[in-house]
This record gives structure tokens, C-alpha cells and sequence, in this order.
């Protein structure tokens, strides 16, 4: 039996150009003579629908979907995700479910059984869970269907759940798995994905094929990686990650196996790859083409125009220049340099005369009053302003250049430099930044050494740098990883190490900003616990503050 992987990139409610895929796919494996081509967890609609789900007239066209591949399954199987409706009155409407379609017919159904709702994911909300469990006959074989979490129980000892699916089906004897997922990205899912997988073949002694989506949908975004493993527990295959493809497999030769053909892992390249298709899929997937950004010579704007030039082009990325009478020379000559080296179009706009205007018109009102923050963030908001005129002028959308460390303590200014349509760093920490700049920098200076080596500055103030108002970022960024990625509390941050008093003053930090994240742009998500939906807090919460 020769089966086809088909790790597409997904686009949530477009039928149709899902529908083309999942069909060219179809036609391209059976002509390389594959008997069955799998592909992803609700694959017919793009993953998650979240509360598209909830409408009537997007399950009759998940439905049609499922039709028009069982329609052209003639001389190949075709194994697919879509949402079917529950037929019991009890429960939710809905299930989560794997079809298998063959010879013009539905030969098979396997609903998802384990519906995670923690982090970014909230299945309950909408699915019933499977109770039943049954092998598909294929060719002579039988094949143990699952989705997706349904393999992330094995042996029952995720506390999670309290069924394994497959250990129901283990009585029927089948020869081999096959696994159709929506396993989200983050920088060290790969290494967990193929434990798991690893973990449910040691279990059972069979071949597993497990088939991922790839691509990014608004914040979320998918690697591939799909993976394909012999029962001796080594990894046969794993597709690329972040690109489209399909790849054919030989079901005796995987049974064989004895190779191990593995993707390279580096974490910042997997972040820097993760960055740029969840940029290039957010305009292409609403239909935009151009992006501004303003660049002020520091480390995080620059880093987002080069990203964002890898994966627009250089000329569909415009940049503006901003200088006040607080921007050194250096940042001026820093920004200009990269948007040189990159091919990048830039504007130099100076903001002083409109930042005196304003200091002109509230003359009256601040009398007497001493320059602090609000000064201050005059300035980023004029900046802002400049940005989203340019957006609705020319149709550019902005990419918002704050990073994780930044957004965590609340060091930004609302409808200032936290403007923007997506936020391209929102989950790298200002140290991982640093080395994303180095890896853009591999081949060739593209972000100029001194936007590297310079203390970071907002240029708000005279001398002002960031340290005067934040602790040092590679302690920062340590104690925020720990509570946020980690949950760990304060008492068990200090007694990682961490001084209390300086744990006590990032907690708060972090936790009386909680109503600038909410109003943020949707933030690319890389890590485990990135800000967005994966981390849900209360605004007006007192804990730690």
C-alpha cells in the first residue's frame, strides 16, 4: 500500500480554494500511484473555525466539501477532517471528525474523542466527544483512525482525559495509525510532537503516519512537519517545515524501517521561518499586499522590516522615519542604512514642529507642570498618527514592532508605537531579538552592527535609555519567561534565585498592564504561552498587584 501525506496550508472558511488543493493533491498522488492520501485535522474548512462553527450555512458547506472528494475517491482513498453534525439530541451539535472515503462511498468516520480546551484550543466549546472507537478496512489492511489530541493520551496518563482512544481500538489488531492533525507552532513543538508520536509506536508496535497543516492563520500558525514512523520507534520521515507539500510512502518499506530522516530544529531559525509565513499569510489571506512600519534605528523595528521584506519583498515594504529633537544622528543614519541595505523605500518625517503644537495648545493646562511621561508620549502618539495616515492613504497595513519583554511590562505607549495591524515580536522577548538579528545578519550586514551593539532607547528624553526605567533584559526576560511561559508564582521565583524585590516590581508590572495587551494587534504566536488567546487574565485582578 503506498500512502500520500498531503500537508497543505489551510485558509478558515475558504471553501473553495481549500476544496482546489485538497483536489490537485488527489489527482497528483493517484497519478504517482498512492492508494490513500491523507490530509489534515478539519482540513475542509481551515483550522480553528472558532464560532464560524456556530453557523448552519458553514457546516452544509463543510459538508459539500466532503462530498466533492468523495466524488472523485474513485481509484484512491482520501482521508480528511471536516465537522459533522451529531445525530443524537443530547450533547453538542457537533463532532470533530476524520472521514474516509473510498469508491465513490463514506467507508469510515472516526469523531475526536479528546477535545483539548486549554491554552489556545477550545474544542469543548463547540464538539462532542467520540465514545466510539473502530478500525477502517483498506486493501487488506486495517487502519486505526485518530485526530489529532486523540494520540496525546497514550496509555491514559494524560491527566487530562480519561479515555485512550486508541487502546479501545488495539482489540481489532490494526496494522497501522494514521493521525490527521491541527498541531499548532511553537519553537520546541516539533521535538514534543515526535516524542508523542514515538511514545503511541513504542505502545503499540505499528507504523504511524501523522499529517499536520502548515501555514498561519491570523496569530496562529502551523510548521508541517509531518511525520511518518517505522515500528522500531525511528523516525522514517519528517516533511519540511513551513512549506506545502506530499510526499508518497511505501507501507512495507516503512514496516521495514531502519533510516531516520529528521528536520534540523535550530530554534531561532524555526522562529525566524514561523515569523515570516505568519506575516506573508496574514496579508494573503485578507488580501493585502504592502506594509509600513515606522523605523526608528533600534533593534526591534529593524528586525521587523527585514522579516517583514522576507516574506513581502522589499518593494512591497515602505518605511518612515520619524526623528525628534530627542533621535541622535546615529539612529537617523542606523535607519536610513537598513532600509539601504534591505531595498526598502523610506520617508524621513520629523515630528518636532507637531510635537510643539501640542506642547503650544496644552501650554495652559500643564503650567508649572514638569516634562515626564506624558510629553513623552505625545511624541509616540504623533508618531502614530503619521503611521495610520500613511496606512489609509496608500493602503499599507502597520506592523506593529513591539516585543514580548516590552509588551509584558507594559513599556509602550497605547495608539502610539502599539499601533498596528499585526504584531510581528509580540512573543520574542528582547533578547531572542537580538538573535534573530544576528541570524538575519548571517550572510550579509542587512541590519547595520550598530542598531546591534548600542543600548536600546525610546529617544523620548535626553539620554534616556531603557535600563533607566526596566532591569537589565537578559535578567528581565529570565523572570518573565519563568511566570509567564512556566506559571511559576513569585515564591517559587525567588526561590529559583531571583531577588524578591525585583521579582515583586516585574509581577506588578506585568500585571497592571493587563489592559494594554488587551487592546494590542493580534500577536504572532512562537512560544508555548504567547499573549493573546493561549493567556486569558483578568484586568482588574488584585493577584500580585
Amino acid at each position: 500500500m503506498k500512502i500520500a501525506l498531503a500537508q497543505l496550508n489551510y485558509h478558515i472558511g475558504n471553501f473553495e480554494g481549500n476544496l482546489k488543493k485538497m483536489l490537485e493533491a488527489v489527482a497528483a498522488a493517484e497519478k504517482e500511484g498512492a492508494d490513500l492520501i491523507c490530509f489534515g485535522e478539519l482540513a475542509v474548512c481551515g483550522y480553528p473555525p472558532r464560532d464560524f462553527l456556530e453557523f448552519d450555512d458553514f457546516i452544509r458547506r463543510s459538508y459539500a466539501s466532503v462530498d466533492a472528494l468523495r466524488k472523485a475517491s474513485g481509484n484512491i482513498g482520501i482521508i480528511v477532517g471536516s465537522p459533522s453534525h451529531n445525530p443524537v439530541i443530547e450533547g453538542k451539535d457537533l463532532y470533530n471528525s476524520a472521514y474516509f472515503l473510498y469508491k465513490d462511498e463514506i467507508i469510515g468516520v472516526q469523531h475526536k474523542a479528546l477535545l483539548p480546551t486549554y491554552d489556545i484550543f477550545d474544542e469543548y466549546r463547540y464538539f462532542e466527544p467520540a465514545t466510539e472507537f473502530h478500525t477502517v478496512s483498506f486493501k487488506g489492511k486495517k487502519i486505526a483512525l485518530s485526530v489529532c489530541e486523540d494520540i496525546w493520551n497514550v496509555g491514559n496518563e494524560n491527566p487530562l482525559y480519561t479515555i485512550c482512544p486508541l487502546d479501545e481500538m488495539m482489540p481489532e489488531q490494526p496494522d497501522l495509525i494514521v493521525n490527521i492533525s491541527a498541531s499548532p507552532f511553537d519553537y520546541a513543538q516539533a521535538n514534543t510532537r515526535i516524542h508523542v508520536v514515538r511514545s503511541n509506536v513504542e505502545r503499540y508496535g505499528i507504523p504511524l503516519f501523522y499529517v499536520n497543516h502548515v501555514g498561519a492563520q491570523t496569530d496562529i500558525i502551523f510548521d508541517g512537519g509531518s511525520i511518518v514512523m517505522s515500528p522500531d520507534g525511528k523516525v522514517y520521515d519528517e516533511m519540511p517545515y513551513f512549506q506545502e507539500d506530499m510526499r508518497i510512502y511505501d507501507l512495507n518499506t516503512v514496516v521495514v524501517g531502519g533510516r531516520t530522516k529528521e528536520q534540523s530544529k535550530d530554534k531561532i531559525q524555526l522562529i525566524h521561518d514561523a515569523l515570516v509565513i505568519g506575516i506573508r499569510d496574514y496579508f494573503q489571506k485578507l488580501g493585502f499586499k504592502k506594509a509600513i512600519l515606522g523605523l526608528s534605528g533600534g533593534i526591534d523595528s529593524a528586525v521587523t522590516a527585514v522579516l517583514a521584506a522576507d516574506a513581502l519583498g522589499s518593494e512591497h515594504v515602505r518605511v518612515l522615519l520619524m526623528p525628534s529633537q530627542f533621535s541622535s544622528d546615529h539612529s537617523v543614519n542606523d535607519a536610513c542604512q537598513l532600509a539601504e541595505n534591505n531595498g526598502i523605500r523610506y520617508d524621513i518625517i520629523p515630528i518636532q514642529p507637531m510635537y510643539a503644537a501640542f506642547e503650544a495648545s496644552l501650554k495652559s493646562q500643564f503650567e508649572g507642570l514638569p516634562f515626564n511621561v506624558t510629553e513623552e508620549n505625545i511624541q509616540a502618539r504623533v508618531r502614530g498618527t503619521l503611521l495610520m495616515a500613511m496606512s489609509n492613504k496608500f493602503g499599507h497595513i502597520l506592523l506593529n514592532t513591539t516585543n514580548k519583554s516590552e509588551m509584558a511590562v507594559g513599556y509602550g505607549t497605547l495608539y502610539g508605537d502599539m499601533c498596528g495591524g499585526l504584531s510581528v515580536l509580540g512573543d520574542v522577548y528582547k533578547t531572542e531579538v537580538y538573535e534573530l538579528a544576528r541570524y538575519l545578519n548571517r550572510d550579509r550586514e542587512r541590519i547595520p552592527l550598530n542598531s546591534i551593539e548600542k543600548p536600546p532607547s525610546a529617544e523620548l528624553r535626553p539620554g534616556q535609555k531603557d535600563s533607566d526605567s526596566l532591569p537589565p533584559y537578559d535578567i528581565l526576560d529570565q523572570v518573565l519567561f519563568h511566570y509567564i511561559e512556566r506559571r511559576c508564582g513569585p515564591r517559587k521565583l525567588v526561590d529559583l534565585g531571583f531577588d524578591e524585590a525585583l521579582v515583586a516590581r516585574i509581577l506588578r508590572m506585568v500585571n497592571i498592564n493587563e489592559f494594554k495587551r488587551e487592546q494590542a494587534a493580534p500577536v504572532l504566536r512562537v512560544s508555548c504561552k504567547g499573549f493573546g488567546m493561549g493567556r486569558r487574565m483578568p484586568i482588574v485582578g488584585k493577584y500580585l498587584s
